[in-house]
C-alpha cells in the first residue's frame, strides 16, 4: 500500500480579478502553482476587494463578475485542480475585512509609503492622489495571507515588498499579542518579470503589450511578428544583441528545441538571420505551447456554472479558516469580551 504524502504546509496567492491572464502570470506564478499544489495546502485568491484600490467605478465594479470568469477559467486551463486546491472568492470571506482592521493598527503610515509599488499603481491608474484603500493595500494583502495562516507565498518580483511587510506584520502581532501567525516565505517563479512584447520592462495588459494565455493562433502570430527586438538592427546582415531581447527571453522560456534556440542565437549574433525567421519559430513555439491551455479552457468554457460552483465551494472552506484565524487572533488581543457579541444585538 502506498505511503499518503504529507504535504509542506500552506501556501497562498491570487490575482486581482482584471480579466483574462498572460504569459507573464503563467512564468510569475501559475506555473509555480501547477507544481506545488501536490505538495502544499493551497488556497488561490480571487481578490475582488483589491480591484476597487484602482477601479472603484460602477463600470468597473460590472465588469468584476465577468472578469472573475475569465480569470479562474484561465486557472484551470492551466493546471490548477479545484479537487486539490482552494480557489476562492475573496468577498465571500468577509472576517478579512476584520483582520485587515486589527492589522492596521500595526503599520504606520510612512511605512505604507515605502513600498514602491503603491505610486506605480496610482500612476498606472491615472490617479493624482493616492487613496486610503490603495495606501492600505498591502495591509488587506497581509490579512489575506495571513487569514488563511499561509506560510508560503508565490508572487512575482514586485510584489515581494508586499510580503515583506506582512512577516512584519506577523511579528509585530506575535510580539504584542502572542504568537498566532507564521511568518511566509517568498516563492518566486522561474522568470519573475516578463517582459512585454514593445520591449517595456514588465507585461501588462493595461500596457496592450501582453499574450494572453487564451490568445487563438493567429493573434498571437500577430502580436509575435511585431514584437520589439534589437532596434539598431535595421538589416538582417548587422549582427545583433541577443541579451535583453525579448525575442530571445521567450525562445528561452518558451521553446523546448534548445539546439534551435541556440542556433537562432548564435546566427543572430553573426548577421546570419533576419527578424522574421527568429520570430516565425518563437510564434510557432508559443502557439505549441498555449495550444493545451487553449483546449482545456474550451472544454471548461463548455460547462455552465462551473466556475460559481468552484468558487462557492473554495469559499466555504476559506471561511471556515477565516473564522477560526479570527478567533484565535481577537482571544489572543484580548477581544473576546461580549465573545457571543452578535447573538446579543442579533
Amino acid at each position: 500500500m502506498a505511503a499518503t504524502q504529507v504535504k509542506k504546509g500552506r501556501l497562498l496567492t491570487g490575482d486581482r480579478p482584471t480579466g483574462k491572464l498572460h504569459l507573464g502570470h503563467y512564468v510569475g506564478s501559475l506555473e509555480n502553482r501547477v507544481k506545488l499544489q501536490d505538495e502544499y495546502e493551497c488556497f488561490f485568491l480571487v481578490a475582488d476587494y483589491h480591484a476597487l484600490t484602482t477601479r472603484p467605478s460602477r463600470q468597473d465594479i460590472a465588469e468584476i463578475p465577468e472578469n472573475i470568469r475569465e480569470m479562474v477559467l484561465d486557472y484551470l486551463a492551466v493546471g490548477i485542480d479545484p479537487n486539490k486546491s482552494t480557489i476562492y472568492l475573496q468577498s465571500l470571506v468577509p472576517e478579512v475585512a476584520i483582520l485587515h482592521l486589527l492589522f492596521s493598527m500595526l503599520v504606520t503610515v510612512p511605512r505604507l509609503q515605502r513600498i514602491p509599488t503603491i505610486k506605480q499603481m496610482a500612476r498606472d491608474a491615472g490617479l493624482e492622489a493616492i487613496p486610503y484603500g490603495l495606501l492600505g493595500y498591502p495591509v488587506l494583502q497581509s490579512a489575506d495571507i495571513l487569514m488563511v495562516r499561509a506560510e508560503v507565498v508565490p508572487v512575482g518580483k514586485d510584489n515581494v515588498a508586499h510580503v515583506e511587510l506582512t512577516r512584519e506584520v506577523a511579528r509585530r502581532f506575535n510580539y504584542l499579542y502572542g504568537r498566532v501567525f507564521p511568518e511566509p516565505e517568498v516563492l518566486l517563479g522561474r522568470f519573475p518579470i516578463l517582459p512585454g512584447i514593445d520591449g517595456q520592462k514588465k507585461m501588462s495588459k493595461s500596457l496592450g503589450n501582453a499574450i494572453l494565455l487564451s490568445d487563438d493562433e493567429k493573434t498571437v502570430t500577430q502580436k509575435v511578428m511585431r514584437m520589439y527586438t534589437d532596434p539598431r538592427r535595421i538589416r538582417a546582415d548587422i549582427p545583433g544583441r541577443t541579451r535583453g531581447n525579448p525575442v530571445f527571453i521567450y525562445h528561452e522560456l518558451f521553446n523546448p528545441n534548445k539546439e534551435e534556440v541556440e542556433d537562432l542565437k548564435r546566427r543572430y549574433r553573426q548577421g546570419r538571420v533576419g527578424d522574421v525567421e527568429v520570430k516565425q519559430k518563437l510564434a510557432r513555439a508559443l502557439n505549441q505551447f498555449l495550444e493545451p491551455i487553449r483546449q482545456r479552457r474550451a472544454e471548461f468554457e463548455k460547462k455552465p456554472g462551473i466556475v460559481e460552483e468552484i468558487l462557492i465551494e473554495g469559499s466555504k472552506v476559506a471561511r471556515r479558516e477565516a473564522q477560526e484565524t479570527l478567533r484565535l487572533a481577537e482571544e489572543a488581543m484580548g477581544l473576546t469580551y461580549f465573545r457571543r457579541r452578535e447573538v446579543l444585538v442579533g
